[in-house]
């Protein structure tokens, strides 16, 4: 992959500039030096072979030699000839060595000639090299010191102007090292300054037509994901989503709940009479009535299971609370008066049925309709539950379950098991994630599916939330450096501000290097519900050095624009969504939409809930970048985990 240069366009430029100058000057001094040196000693030269010359001439005159002893002393002296010899074979006839100092003789210049006069005679000389007395004057430096100010004067001002016209070219290489970090949202219109303009005009164009084409994908996946699992007329979920969810439910291990079947009858006549704009204004204001009452159950399933009926699962519900409900259900839904030939003490009917693990979808939906009928056999708006000997009678309220989970907060919280999250090679864990258990007054544990509801229902979410962000910390503080834990936070929780003011004082006493192996995982439905609250709180998550997952994806049908905004680490599929996925060509296409959602960010999407290796191969297909389920490896506790017990076994699950 090509990298960004790490040095600017200005500072290369001037660096070649200022080199090419430093160069030129040291060439040119290099030169100048050679050069004078060479004159020098070319001069000094010449004037020892004018003296040669005139002692030559003189030895020639009988009267001339015997006169050198008088006037060569002081020729040679001013000639800075330290020595010479003037003789032949026969011997010396004449020799004269100076009284000046020499420090060092190895820098004398010695000279050999022959006369030309006097054949047979030969001089040898040595001389002091020009300059070497010489020292450095100011004056004489001048005006080499002179060019070299106005040459460096000239560098500074042509670097400084070369960095003025190189602005606009700093500036559009600014915003593309901040466009290459992920900031496209606050860079996307440059500067008027930048250069070339366009450049800076054709990145402004492409920015925009990538946050156009980045809408309309979350758009239209959004269109795809709503034409495919919900009802266009009320918004509810459509019956392809329904029978999914509750497979999904019956599949589980110790889970329970209740199908719930609305009708309106006469519809055909309604349909007949009135036309279709009466009818469908009465489904939406059923719906709307059957989504105001499902408020206080969140992980409810509403659908319009067919034109004039509807389709309720409520999860984790006792049969106590699920006959309470549908009573003021009913109660809600006679205070609207439908038109004729709709009768008003005759026009909605419903029926009850009691479901859990290991039951088959269809015969449950069996029995709802059942139900339905006998409700319908009354002749008045009423409802009538399938009787059935798996009834889960859970008698626990609110005031129980206060008492059964404070008494578990008081003694240490709740129980922590945990199950490795995997990448695609099923050996490299990407974390852990922590799933809380709590024993009720016999000692049973009961999952968290069971007693979450209650929970939010007594109000203690962030007590909750508390205890095991504390676990987790004391978890990582003693465990491996290599090994990252998840945590599921609740939104409740996340919107008290004094729960966040004690989440960010706790993260900030804790190292760098353990926040960066722990995972804050929040639901994906409440995340977007109330994410203009949810993005400051995000922020200071991810701030602090923490990963940010966002779990459930897929259980309600939201936008997919959240991914960009608050920038998520990894994205888990609801384990609806991954149930039998081979054999739901509908999931497969939502599984694609939301990696197409991920592909222009650095969320990874792992699939929660694989069981078999259908599923997998599938997934793997399709794309995603993780997985995790009893495929992998079972639920472990904490303390199992640490003994290395939770390392995936291949053999058990047929790999």
């Amino acid at each position: 992959m090509r990298k960004a240069s790490g040095m600017k366009l200005t500072n290369r430029l001037v660096a070649f500039v200022t080199i090419i100058v430093i160069c030129a000057i040291f060439v040119i001094f290099i030169g100048g030096a050679v050069s004078f040196r060479k004159l020098g000693q070319d001069y000094l030269t010449h004037y020892i072979d004018g003296i040669v010359e005139v002692i030559d001439q003189e030895l020639a005159d009988p009267q001339g030699a015997q006169s050198l002893s008088r006037w060569l002393p002081k020729l040679l002296k001013a000639s800075n000839v330290v020595e010479l010899e003037v003789g032949s074979s026969s011997g010396v006839i004449y020799a004269f060595k100076g009284l000046q100092t020499v420090n060092d003789p190895t820098i004398l210049q010695q000279s050999h000639y022959t006369l030309n006069h006097n054949p047979g005679f030969y001089i040898n000389l040595k001389s002091l090299p020009p300059y070497t007395e010489f020292t450095y004057s100011i004056g004489a430096m001048s005006s080499i010191s002179l060019a070299i100010a106005i040459i460096i004067m000239g560098l500074v001002r042509g670097v400084n102007w070369l960095r003025q016209q190189l602005y606009g070219s700093e500036l559009l290489e600014h915003r593309g090292r901040l466009i290459l970090a992920g900031k496209v949202d606050d860079n996307a219109v440059g500067d008027e300054q930048e250069w070339p303009a366009t450049a800076s005009l054709a990145l402004d164009q492409m920015i925009a037509e990538l946050k156009d084409a980045r809408q309309e994908r979350s758009r239209f996946d959004t269109f795809i994901r709503t034409h495919t699992f919900l009802d266009q007329l009320t918004g509810a979920a459509n019956r392809v989503l329904f029978d999914s969810r509750l497979q999904s439910m019956v599949q589980d291990q110790e889970t329970h709940g209740a199908v719930i079947l609305i009708r309106i009858s006469d519809w055909d006549e309604l349909l007949a009479e009135k036309g279709k704009d009466v009818a469908d204004e009465l489904v939406q204001d059923v719906g709307m009535i059957l989504s105001n009452q499902i408020q206080r159950y969140p992980d409810t399933v509403l659908s319009r299971y067919f034109d004039a009926e509807f389709a309720i699962l409520l999860s984790q519900q006792s049969a106590k609370e699920v006959k309470l409900f549908t009573n003021q259900l009913l109660k809600a839904l006679e205070r609207l008066t439908p038109v004729a030939p709709l009768q008003p003490d005759n026009w909605c009917h419903i029926g009850v049925t009691f479901c859990s693990s290991g039951e088959r979808r269809g015969r449950v939906m069996d029995e709802a309709d059942m139900a339905l009928r006998s409700a319908q056999l009354q002749g008045t708006n009423n409802w009538y539950a399938f009787q059935k000997d798996q009834q889960y009678e859970d008698a626990r309220g609110s005031v129980r379950w206060r008492t059964l989970l404070d008494a578990v907060f008081n003694s240490g919280g709740p129980i922590l098991y945990q199950q490795p999250a995997l990448a695609l090679d099923g050996e490299t864990i990407v974390h852990r994630e922590l799933l809380a258990r709590i024993q009720d007054e016999n000692g049973v544990l009961i999952k968290a599916s069971r007693f979450l509801t209650a929970v939010e229902q007594v109000g203690f979410s962030a007590r909750m939330d508390k205890q095991v962000i504390g676990q987790a910390i004391e978890l990582l503080k003693n465990s491996p450096v290599n090994d990252s834990l998840s945590v599921n936070v609740s939104v409740e929780a996340l919107l008290e501000k004094e729960f966040v003011r004690w989440l960010r004082d706790e993260l900030l006493q804790t190292p760098r290097t353990v926040l960066n192996r722990l995972s804050i995982e929040i639901a994906e439905s409440g995340l977007v519900k109330h994410l203009d609250a949810m993005r400051p709180v995000v922020r200071m998550i991810v701030g602090l050095g923490c990963k940010l997952v966002v779990d459930q994806a897929g259980r309600t049908i939201v936008s997919t624009h959240y991914i960009k905004d608050i920038k998520a680490d990894y994205i888990k599929l609801h384990r609806g969504l991954v149930r039998e996925i081979d054999q739901r060509q509908e999931n497969q296409l939502f599984v694609r939409s939301m990696l197409g959602a991920c592909a222009n960010s650095n969320a990874q999407v792992i699939a929660v809930g694989v069981e078999n290796e259908k599923e997998w191969r599938v997934l793997k297909q399709l794309g995603v970048q993780g997985g995790q389920g009893r495929f992998f490896a079972a639920e472990l506790s904490v303390r199992q985990a640490t003994k290395g017990n939770d390392k995936p076994d291949k053999t058990l699950f047929g790999r």
